[in-house]
């Protein structure tokens, strides 16, 4: 082959042929692993999903076991992600017991917050006729993940046995249409989202894309499709940036002198307690940028883009 493109972490990076091009999701911190400079430079063009992966993988810099510096040489173009925009297919059973909900949309673990997550929004409306659903798994859709996420979902929520608020899981697969389904139940009123950080955030920028109100951090991946002209469209939570936990720790990816942001507790309370009590400003807010994803994130033109990024013909060479 004259070109390959590599899909994958960047310290799996090769050589492959005449032309490589490595294309990533990026990095949630506030700087890449020295290897990722490595195995970059080893490649012609580097393609990622956010301004923010661009923006932390051009700014690492590492020393070499002489002190020199080394950085990433390697031209780096930003990519936009998407996903089929199918009809809405409604979830067999699904019924949520409150009518005003809360939706998460990601992986049970560290990297997405995902204890002070559901524990904050207990405290915040333990007495409230409110719901939390929980869209996520561990490691995957089988029963044995199940239980699992059961279990562990149990021993967050054992401290407040007496609560109203709800805390429901929703597990296994869910097609393209029963997941914009959930997006545009009228049960669910807005996507929560408190991760440390996202390359890019798949689950906000389908939300965005339903019209659905958003509350997350004003940091990472989701910028992109979250702000605009100088205007953020979500309900935003304050943070902090500081060092990733050894929990987090990823030898090769997450490195342990890494940063990453940390929600402010209050904060998050407030802004779940201004998104229920003043919905609709929300909502308009949230169909506003409707528009806008449909606009800028065209499936068309992300497609168009990313087919020029990986080789757009001069005049001479189209004849």
């Amino acid at each position: 082959p004259d070109i390959s493109l590599q899909i994958t972490i960047p310290n799996e990076f090769q050589k492959l042929c005449p032309i490589n091009i490595g294309f990533t999701a990026g990095i949630e911190t506030d700087r890449v692993s020295p290897v990722w400079l490595q195995k970059g430079n080893e490649m012609d063009k580097i393609l990622v999903v956010s301004e923010h992966s661009k923006s932390t993988y051009e700014g690492t810099i590492a020393l070499t076991k002489d002190n020199q510096q080394y950085r990433l040489n390697t031209l780096v173009e930003v990519v936009h992600e998407s996903t089929p925009m199918s009809e809405a297919k409604a979830i067999a059973g699904f019924n949520p017991r409150h009518d005003f909900n809360f939706l998460v949309v990601s992986q049970f673990g560290p990297r997405k917050n995902f204890n002070n997550t559901i524990k904050w929004f207990v405290e915040k409306f333990h007495d409230k006729e409110v719901g939390l659903i929980l869209k996520t798994s561990m490691k995957g859709a089988s029963r044995i993940d199940l239980q699992h996420t059961e279990k562990r979902l149990s021993s967050v929520l054992a401290a407040f046995p007496d609560r109203k608020c709800s805390v429901s899981l929703l597990h296994g697969d869910l097609s393209e249409g029963q997941m914009r389904a959930l997006y545009e139940h009228d049960k669910v009123k807005a996507l929560v989202n408190i991760a440390h950080g996202e390359g890019f955030g798949l689950p906000l920028f389908e939300a965005a894309r339903c019209a659905l109100p958003i509350v997350t951090i004003p940091w990472s991946g989701q910028m992109d499709f979250l702000s605009h002209d100088d205007k953020n469209y979500f309900a935003a939570v304050d943070h902090d940036l500081a060092p990733v936990g050894p929990d987090a720790v990823w030898k090769g990816v997450i490195e342990e002198n890494s940063n990453w942001a940390f929600a402010k507790e209050n904060s998050y309370k407030m802004t779940l307690g201004l998104v229920h009590e003043r919905w609709d400003e929300y909502k308009t807010q949230a169909v506003e940028l409707q528009g806008i994803v449909d606009t800028r994130f065209r499936a068309e033109k992300l497609y168009e883009g990313f087919c020029n990024s990986i080789w757009s013909p001069t005049k001479e060479e189209l004849g």
